[in-house]
């Protein structure tokens, strides 16, 4: 990570009571559905590396605070929960960004790996306490897959918690998916959300 110039002191929301704040919007995923139906890849997985994609494509929200000053990481990884089948284990994995991969399905592969391992009780599950979250190269995201909700709202650690929080939920019949994004407006604006957005709809349509 790297140092960032930032008057914390003069901003406008650094002493809100919380300065997070949540924005929902529906995405377009016909194209990825009907890629992972026509070749039996994972829906979730590879939603889950395009919305990681996305976050990190978007500066501010790989900002932090440490020690009163304000840094900006080179990349965040992902944090996501995880349940058996039977929905009887519940844990959570912490997967490397695609990028580090040759190519999305060789990513898809090693995070449909690392899941079904840590399920299995072959390798631990992540495990960090809340308050060194914001402090750690990662972004929360999650699934709802059973409500095709129209927002969700998610848990303030503390006033001034940066890391991004992802949630997205069912697909409704015209392919259209709920995506809803909690970040703090100490860094990240309503240009920022509109660029998340935007460069997710552009991952999305990379499934042909």
């Amino acid at each position: 990570m790297k140092e960032i110039e930032f008057n914390l002191d003069e901003n406008p929301f650094i002493n809100f009571q919380s300065a997070r704040y949540m924005m929902s919007a529906r995405v377009d995923v016909k194209k990825l559905w009907n890629y992972c139906k026509n070749n039996d890849k994972s829906f979730f997985v590879l939603t889950l590396g395009c919305m990681i994609n996305a976050t990190n494509s978007v500066p501010k929200m790989k900002y932090r605070i440490l020690d009163g000053k304000v840094f900006e990481f080179e990349y965040l990884e992902g944090v996501c929960p995880i349940m058996d089948e039977g929905q009887d284990i519940y844990k959570e994995m912490r997967v490397r960004i695609p990028q580090e991969f040759d190519n999305i399905l060789d990513w898809h592969e090693y995070v449909k790996k690392l899941s079904e391992d840590i399920l299995k009780g072959r390798k631990d599950g992540f495990s960090l306490e809340m308050e060194k979250r914001d402090f750690t190269n990662i972004a929360n995201f999650s699934c709802i897959p059973w409500v095709d909700f129209d927002a969700v709202s998610s848990c303030a650690l503390r006033n001034i918690q940066i890391q991004p929080l992802i949630t997205w939920g069912k697909v409704n019949d015209d392919y259209e998916m709920s995506v809803s994004i909690t970040v703090s407006h100490i860094f990240v604006n309503g240009s920022d959300l509109g660029y998340f957005y935007e460069n997710l709809q552009k991952e999305l349509d990379l499934f042909e």
